[in-house]
């Protein structure tokens, strides 16, 4: 029974991400309407929770961040030069 509710909770997550990944627009007016409903419940933490971030750059689902803060540039690897 228990691994009945692991499996069951592993399989709704996997779901959810793939239901954000390929749909953003839809699953941020989705999860935005849920935040909604649990604030006019009073339902604060959960409705906090549920609030979609808001996307920044190019809408999203495209791979760039939607922060603000630049991104690690890895040093450049030289070649060794052998006298």
């Amino acid at each position: 029974m228990v691994e009945v509710l692991i499996i069951a909770a592993l399989v709704s997550w996997s779901a959810l991400v793939v239901f954000k990944k390929v749909f953003p627009k839809t699953a941020y007016s989705v999860f935005s309407r849920a935040a909604q409903g649990c604030e006019k419940r009073g339902w604060q933490r959960l409705a906090k929770w549920l609030q979609p971030a808001m996307v920044a750059g190019c809408g999203g689902s495209c791979g760039c961040s939607a922060t603000d803060t630049p991104a690690k540039k890895n040093p450049e690897v030289q070649s060794v030069k052998w006298r």
